[in-house]
């Protein structure tokens, strides 16, 4: 068996991590940039960790706090010029997906002030991005150890860009920032963890490597998200932590395998209609479980036997939590983005017996069916 599996992020993880572990902050200059969200970080008590790790290795920094959901391209660039005129040396990325994908972006941005915005996207830039730190505050991106970072453009369409610039030089990991996390975010979170492993295990990269990961997350992701829709409560301490390793091991899934088709056609929902991204591919799920197990039979039911349930239940646990409402969307208006996923061909190339645009298309119409 022939595979190339690297992931060089170095994950450190642990209760009290972040100040226990200082040290490791030192060795990447004495000078960063905290690129975070408004709230978030702030309310999981990760900002003042990290403030607190900072002081005591005497590192100045500044913070960008600007960094929305479904981060604009345009935001980063406007970090990275603040992360030149502070003189960071690095930069530390607090929050979610999107704080995590951000500050990827903003380390080009800061170390290319030639390049503008859009122009990101064509991966052509001259000088090595400055060093990173992640510190995730949700269970669910596995952009903690990943190397995609997914921004909105100036059109507010998602994209994303990917290369080894992409992955943390450290990820310092712990679990407790997640407590913070809402009932709307940590069912989000926990859906967009679920899909990562599902779609990596039903893909045709799934080799023994990746298969390891998702073989370990999966059982415990579903196990909440049932929980989650027959009790409409928050998981305990131990069921926080449980999800928060779990997103990670999903993450090495995902970076290996990549995606199917319910992401590229979830980002529709995103940006059209507001819908959470883990809610918006797992809206999907069941039309890929259609498509797997005619075209993958033994993936699709070797998926459902590791996550120990029936496949009604499950098919009706995800979709129901990814509760997407009464959607309406007509055929004309699902064919406007045919052009868009013919140019990005990977993830629908990758799904079981392959899948159209058009197939995508029809998906969106019935998307309540």
């Amino acid at each position: 068996m022939a595979y190339d599996f690297y992931m060089p992020a170095r994950v450190v993880g642990g209760e009290n991590v972040v100040v226990k572990q200082s040290a490791l902050l030192k060795k990447f200059g004495s000078s960063c940039l905290i690129v975070t969200g408004g709230t978030g970080a702030k309310k999981s008590g990760a900002l003042d960790d990290v403030v607190t790790a900072l002081n005591e290795q005497n590192i100045k920094y500044e913070i960008y706090d600007k960094i929305g959901e479904n981060p604009l391209v345009a935001a980063c660039h406007e970090a990275g010029a603040i992360a030149r005129e502070c003189k960071a040396d690095f930069l530390i990325g607090i929050g979610g997906g999107s704080a995590l994908d951000a500050v990827k972006a903003v380390a080009v941005f800061a170390a290319n002030p030639e390049i503008e915005p859009e122009e990101v996207y064509a991966m052509n830039f001259k000088n090595e991005p400055l060093p990173t730190v992640g510190i995730g505050t949700t269970s669910g991106t596995g952009s903690e150890i990943s190397a995609v970072s997914v921004l909105t453009d100036t059109k507010g369409v998602k994209r994303s860009i990917k290369g080894d610039f992409g992955y943390f030089n450290l990820v310092l990991a712990d679990w407790r920032y997640n407590r913070s996390c809402p009932m709307s975010v940590t069912v989000s979170t926990a859906l967009d963890a679920f899909m990562h492993a599902a779609e990596g295990w039903l893909g045709p990269k799934c080799n023994e490597p990746a298969a390891a990961f998702a073989l370990e997350c999966l059982p415990k992701i579903y196990k909440w998200l049932k929980y989650f829709y027959e009790t409409n409560e928050l998981p305990d301490d131990k069921g926080r932590e449980e999800l928060y390793h779990a997103s990670l091991s999903a993450g090495f899934t995902l970076n290996y395998c990549g995606t199917l088709f319910p992401h590229p056609v979830g980002y529709i929902l995103t940006e059209h209609y507001g819908i959470p991204h883990g809610r918006a591919c797992a809206a999907f799920f069941d039309k890929l479980m259609e498509r797997a197990e005619q075209f993958a039979p033994e993936r699709a039911t070797s998926l459902i036997a590791l996550l120990g349930d029936d496949k009604d239940t499950v098919i009706t646990v995800i979709k129901s939590l990814a509760d997407c409402g009464n959607i309406e969307i007509s055929e004309e208006k699902a064919a406007e983005h045919i052009k868009r996923w013919k140019a990005i061909p990977k993830n629908f190339e990758c799904t079981p017996g392959g899948y159209t645009p058009e197939l995508a298309a029809k998906a969106l119409v019935n998307l309540s069916k």
